[in-house]
């Protein structure tokens, strides 16, 4: 049976796939892991354990060795995006009162400040060159729920303590520290990321029900159109601004598998969003599969741009 095969057709399907998997468990069968041991551990109470394993994986993908030109137009996308989800999350949040078409402000922060970042490495590397792949480097701080975080407590939308913030932060840390100092285990540790994903989303989906998701499928859709063209907007003009091509700005305007850990991480630091925690993760996981079809369709569109108006101007 060609199981793999099939699960990686579906876009984002490591993590979307174990995730549902594990909310069909958790809402018809909520007890059939719940043996003790072990098997327990597979659970939702082992979710907090899986998803430290990530951050650490993930801190050790972040390098000092960045050229400046690279490292400025990452730094560029990555703060071009997160402008534009702090500017639409305070818009749902204050002047829609936490939500707007089905849409909360926790669903928008997580859909649109995470890029997906093997989404970004593929298209880059096929329509961009060296330097727009490098930018990735700075723009994987993006990686999980702690920037998500900050920006929820620098707004004055969640209120988590700051020894909540630090844990999230120190398995990124100890891992880019690691990974700065031996090459080898950063090449180790970042080849091997994958063997975590799956754990981490079914563990995930047993802290969900889906009974009380049944109506985020619809918002889901739209929130991902909205990342794209908003996101995708924003992240082009910088990247032209900045000397780039638009190629990697495009290429930008995902969201992240790993985005759907974002929601229930924050309702676990401050239990007000615990109610819209579940249908955020839907919605969330909704914008990864349409993003991952409509991004590479506005990143070869603007790549034929590109060549059109070099094949004009010769």
């Amino acid at each position: 049976m060609k199981i793999y095969r099939a699960i990686t057709r579906v876009p984002g399907g490591l993590m979307s796939v174990p995730l549902f998997l594990g909310m069909v468990v958790n809402t018809f069968c909520p007890n059939l892991l719940k043996i003790g041991g072990f098997t327990q551990a597979l659970t939702g109470v082992g979710y907090p354990t899986v998803l430290a394993m990530y951050l650490f994986t993930a801190g050790t993908k972040m390098s000092v060795k960045t050229a400046p030109r690279m490292l400025v137009r990452g730094f560029g996308i990555l703060l071009s995006k997160v402008a534009v989800a702090t500017a639409f999350t305070l818009l749902v949040a204050k002047l829609f009162h936490g939500s707007l078409l089905g849409l909360s402000s926790l669903a928008v922060m997580s859909a649109m400040v995470n890029t997906n970042g093997g989404m970004f490495l593929a298209l880059t590397g096929v329509m961009g060159n060296e330097e727009d792949a490098g930018t990735y480097v700075v723009q994987s701080i993006e990686t999980g729920p702690f920037l998500p975080m900050l920006i929820f407590v620098g707004t004055g939308l969640a209120v988590i303590p700051w020894l909540t913030m630090m844990s999230v932060i120190a398995p990124i840390a100890a891992g880019a520290i690691l990974g700065n100092l031996d090459e080898e285990l950063r090449t180790f540790f970042v080849s091997h990321e994958p063997i975590i994903v799956p754990f981490m989303a079914f563990t995930l989906g047993q802290t969900i029900d889906l009974r009380s998701v049944v109506a985020a499928g619809l918002p889901g859709i739209l929130l991902g159109v909205g990342v794209v063209v908003v996101t995708g907007a924003a992240c082009i003009a910088t990247d032209l601004a900045l000397g780039g091509t638009g190629v990697a700005g495009a290429a930008a305007s995902s969201t992240a598998g790993n985005s759907a850990v974002v929601p229930q991480s924050i309702a676990m630091a401050d239990r007000r969003y615990a109610a819209v925690a579940a249908p955020a993760t839907i919605q969330v996981s909704a914008s990864v599969i349409v993003t991952a079809i409509l991004t590479p369709l506005v990143t070869s569109w603007w790549y034929e741009r590109l060549n059109k108006n070099r094949v004009g101007s010769s």
